[in-house]
Formats: structure tokens, C-alpha cells, sequence
């Protein structure tokens, strides 16, 4: 890890982030473990190694440390989507209903609680608003709305409940939307969906999809949707955030559901993985949608998909109704699978124009600075990930390292 300096970074500043995540949350017990990979140029500069993966037998983290990275499979599923919009099999203004017939006729809710009273919606939902969260979709743990609620009773969006992908579709088709699309922005299972139209366009179930357009590409081989035998001795515990800055088990990585492959493949947030194998794909992003020779996606969708998609060109705090999501600044827009930084200053946090990035539920996050030239990845496995603000944290400590700057 000494090519700090040779691309543009202070070593000695690049330590402030051990130190930091050591002193205020791994060492006080706020967080089990951290692995932090950051990259320039597509070659590590620097990785963290802290905590253990599994505090009760005492298992230090390792490089090759299995995690679940929730809702990090989003930009997963995005880009396969955009696989087949290269293709011509699906464009992003197509309706939803033309992919999903038995969506046909979806309204928006008015009032009540099954049965509902709806409107029709001001125009159909679009593929582009499954990628942006502006379809209307809901997800049930918000806790917000009579749709959140109905979506908690049929534990839709579990991906061990005992249902697959196919039956999620036909159990959205029979719940109202909760705003006409395109109106507002709103964290959900929109992912999801396009994982079910990928699953549908290929022909074949998700997981198999993903390793053949995806993970063998890039060479991402400890990314999949369930821990396999060879992996159990590396997948890491989950933990719950407890008052008074502690962690209560959440999952035994020993006892876990995810041992097994799920009834959901939950493209929205289904993937375990390792940091390694999300460098690679950051890295893949970077590079314009190719890495060592792989061509996943042509250089102007990721320039399509890394600029702001909301309406009317707003930032999330404009148009969000979302009480939980893994972006809140200002500043921030979002794209077709990820949160794109479209007014720096306004973030208040160092960052470059049209920067890109994304989290999990446990507190993981990557993002991607194509100014910069900067990649990075963080893992830990604590829950919620809005209990502590060490992702905005994690970015003012890297760029107090960085010496030179492209521009």
C-alpha cells in the first residue's frame, strides 16, 4: 500500500482514517469491525483493516471478510438493466405495464386500508422511474403510510419469507402507488422490479444473470446471492446499534438465513460480497464500464446513469418523501442507480462534480469521483445505517489527503 504519494495522496494524513475509525467507533465498541479500500487510478492507495467480524468468538476481520452489502446490490441490478437498454430490449421511457401487463391499471392511493381508494395515476410509470425511485413504490419498513403498512403484512420485500421474485410482482400489482410517478422521490423496492425485468429480458433467474453479464467479467468471485460452504468461515456477524453507543447481535454468521440461497432474489438488496470484489466494480464504473479487458457497459450510459435524474433537476431534500434512504444532502441528485453530487458546495463535505455513490442498510458505502479519479469502498455490518455519519466523515478524511488534484 505505498503508492500513497506516487498518486497524489499524503500517507501520513491517510492514517487519520485508521486512527479515527479506531478511536471513535471500533474501539469504543460503536462498531464491531471496518474495512476501508480506497483507490486512484483503479490501484489501492490505501486499506484499514479493524475489529473483528464476529465479536463474540473474537474473529478479527480479514481482507477476504464476506459482508452483506443490502442495498450496494442497487447499482448491481442497475447496470444490468442498462445491459439490456444497450441492447435495444428495453428503453427507459417504455411503460412499466408493457414489461408488466398484470401492472396495467395501477392507481394511486386516496385513502383506506385494503380496500383502498385510488386515482389513476397522471401518467403510466416508466422504466427510468423504477432506476430513480420515482415510480410510487414504497418500502415497508419506512413506517409511514397505509402502502408501507400493507407491504409489512405481506413481508414483500423479505427475501426469507418464502416467496420469489415472481410472486413480489404479483403481489405489488394488487397495492395502490403511493404518488403518481415521476411527482416525488421516494426510497423503495423499485430495484427490485428491475430485477425483474432483467430476470425476464434474460430469460433466466437473476443470480445466474448476474455471474454471467457481471460478476465472471469482473472477476467477482465472492459476490453472489447467499454464502456458499467455501465462504462460511469468512462471512462476518451483523449487529444491531444499541442505546448508549453499543451493538446487540443481529445475525450469527454460524446460524444465518443467508447460508442458504433465499426464496427473493432480492435485487435490491439481496448480495453478499466482499471489499475487493466492490473495488473491482467501482472500479469498472470509473473506467467508463470496462476493467482488464471486460466491456460491461459503454462509457456514455455511465455518464447517462451517473447524472441527475430527478425532476425538474431538484436535489433529493427537494423532493424526497422518503424518511430513510442513503443519501440526505443537499446538493444531491439522483441517477439510474445511485445518488449523483450536482452541487458540491451545497453538500457541505469534500467532493467533485458528478461524483457518485451508494450504501447498505449495515452501514457499508462506495463511491466513485471521476474528477479525482478516486474510488473507494466501506464495510462494517451494523444496523441502521443512519446511526452514525461516518460515511460524510470517511469523505472529509480522504480529501485531507489528497495533495494533488487533477483538474
Amino acid at each position: 500500500m505505498g503508492k500513497a504519494k506516487q498518486h497524489g495522496f499524503s500517507k501520513e494524513r491517510l492514517q487519520r482514517i485508521d486512527r479515527f475509525l479506531e478511536e471513535r467507533y471500533v474501539g469504543p465498541g460503536r462498531m464491531p469491525c471496518a474495512q476501508f479500500l480506497l483507490a486512484r487510478d483503479g490501484e489501492v492507495v490505501h486499506q484499514t483493516l479493524l475489529g473483528h467480524r464476529d465479536v463474540e468468538r473474537g474473529t478479527p476481520i480479514a481482507e477476504d471478510t464476506v459482508f452483506r452489502i443490502y442495498s450496494m446490490t442497487k447499482p448491481v441490478t442497475s447496470v444490468a438493466l442498462m445491459q439490456f437498454v444497450e441492447e435495444g430490449r428495453i428503453a427507459l421511457d417504455d411503460p412499466v405495464e408493457r414489461h408488466i401487463p398484470e401492472w396495467k391499471g395501477m392507481g394511486v392511493f386516496s385513502a383506506g386500508a385494503d380496500p383502498y381508494l385510488t386515482t389513476p395515476p397522471a401518467r403510466p410509470m416508466q422504466v427510468v422511474d423504477l432506476l430513480r425511485h420515482t415510480s410510487g413504490l414504497t418500502y415497508g419498513f419506512q413506517n409511514r403510510t397505509n402502502v408501507d403498512a400493507a407491504y409489512r403484512k405481506l413481508k414483500l420485500e423479505e427475501m426469507h419469507a418464502g416467496h420469489d421474485l415472481e410472486a413480489m410482482i404479483r403481489m405489488l400489482a394488487k397495492q395502490p402507488l403511493e404518488f403518481s410517478p415521476g411527482e416525488a422521490w421516494n426510497y423503495s423496492v423499485s430495484t427490485d422490479v428491475c430485477g425483474w425485468l432483467v430476470q425476464t429480458l434474460a430469460g433466466k433467474p437473476l443470480d445466474e444473470v448476474y455471474r454471467e453479464r457481471i460478476f465472471e467479467p469482473l472477476k467477482m468471485a465472492d459476490t453472489g446471492f447467499h454464502v456458499r460452504d467455501d465462504q462460511r468461515a469468512r462471512f462476518a456477524a451483523c449487529y444491531n446499534a444499541a442505546p448508549g453507543g453499543k451493538m446487540k447481535l443481529q445475525d450469527d454468521p454460524q446460524k444465518s438465513p443467508y447460508l442458504a440461497p433465499p426464496a427473493l432474489l432480492s435485487g435490491g438488496g439481496g448480495l453478499v460480497g466482499t471489499a475487493a470484489d466492490y473495488m473491482r466494480f467501482a472500479t469498472m464504473l470509473l473506467n467508463g464500464g470496462e476493467l482488464d479487458g471486460a466491456r460491461i457497459l459503454a462509457p456514455k450510459t455511465i455518464e447517462l446513469m451517473a447524472s441527475n435524474h430527478l425532476p425538474g433537476g431538484a436535489d433529493l431534500t427537494q423532493v424526497s418523501r422518503s424518511l430513510f434512504s442513503e443519501s440526505t444532502n443537499a446538493g444531491v441528485g439522483f441517477g439510474l442507480g445511485f445518488a449523483v453530487v450536482f452541487d458540491p458546495p451545497q453538500t457541505l463535505v469534500p467532493c467533485s462534480l458528478g461524483e457518485f455513490y451508494w450504501g447498505g442498510a449495515a452501514s457499508t458505502a462506495f463511491w466513485v469521483d471521476p474528477v479525482e479519479q478516486v474510488t473507494a469502498v466501506f464495510m462494517t455490518q451494523l444496523l441502521p445505517s443512519s446511526t452514525y455519519p461516518v460515511r460524510r466523515e470517511l469523505r472529509t478524511l480522504v480529501y485531507s489527503a489528497l495533495m494533488e488534484t487533477y483538474g
